[in-house]
């Protein structure tokens, strides 16, 4: 059985003082038996969050890479710098960096390609905006951008991975998804798995569900089948998230 797994993606959000606080805040309340957790941080504050929950099961992530090992990218950080600071997980192709600095499938494939080389586990997001559901486009453009980010993986590389299911136009909205919806398609990304990857890589792989998910929503939408958890936003910088996490 797939465990649940929740993400905090803090954004552009905390100063260093306030990341502080709300880690230690975190540390004390987060129940991580029914879920895996991971804090997604701003940079700067990687080594911070990391050295304040030393010793407990909550989990640092980083919210971009660079696909380059190393080089001349001013601004950027490469998963050879996460890996050396055990950092282990890195979201990948948020609709954010899709939208705000065009990053293209192609991009988020040499990401989510390097991360795995660099022993990272990926969370690899897609989804569709409020214009291409509207004309009935979500299915395809998924699958789409699904076929992109897992080019070149091995059946094996697929349990390695997570993937974020992001309706582009639930994110920060205050609009969610309704469980149906959000369940179909993440049997969707599932059974694409499965046919082209095998039944054991669709088995194993974790698929969560983000968008405006909170307290009050949480624990319909992750008793779905095929949602193994969610990628948490505004929800993830408030005290309440211990309530996102232990939805049951």
């Amino acid at each position: 059985m797939r465990k649940k797994l929740i993400a905090g993606n803090w954004k552009m959000n905390l100063n260093a003082k306030m990341a502080e606080q709300f880690t230690k805040l975190m540390k004390e309340t987060v129940n991580t038996d029914t879920a895996d957790v991971v804090f997604c941080v701003p940079f700067v504050h990687l080594g911070m969050v990391k050295s304040i929950l030393a010793g407990t099961n909550i989990k640092v992530g980083a919210q971009n890479m660079h696909y380059a090992s190393n080089g001349a990218y001013t601004g950027e950080i490469s998963g050879q710098m996460l890996a050396s600071m055990e950092i282990p997980y890195v979201i990948i192709g948020h609709s954010e960096r899709r939208e705000y600095f065009k990053e293209s499938d192609t991009e988020v494939n040499l990401k989510a390609l390097t991360a795995l080389k660099e022993g990272l586990t990926p969370i690899i997001c897609i989804g569709e905006t409020s214009k291409q559901r509207k004309s009935g486009r979500t299915f395809s453009v998924v699958r789409k951008q699904l076929a992109f980010a897992i080019d070149e993986m091995t059946a094996e590389d697929i349990t390695k991975i997570i993937v974020a299911y992001e309706p582009v136009w639930a994110i920060g909205t205050g609009e969610t998804a309704t469980k149906e919806q959000a369940e179909e398609v993440c049997a969707l990304i599932r059974d694409e798995i499965k046919a082209s990857h095998g039944q054991t890589a669709a088995d194993n792989v974790r698929i969560l569900y983000g968008g405006s998910v909170s307290p009050e929503n949480a624990n319909e939408l992750f008793s779905m089948p095929n949602i193994d958890g969610g990628l948490v936003g505004g929800a993830s910088i408030k005290s309440t998230f211990e309530k996102v996490v232990n939805f049951e």
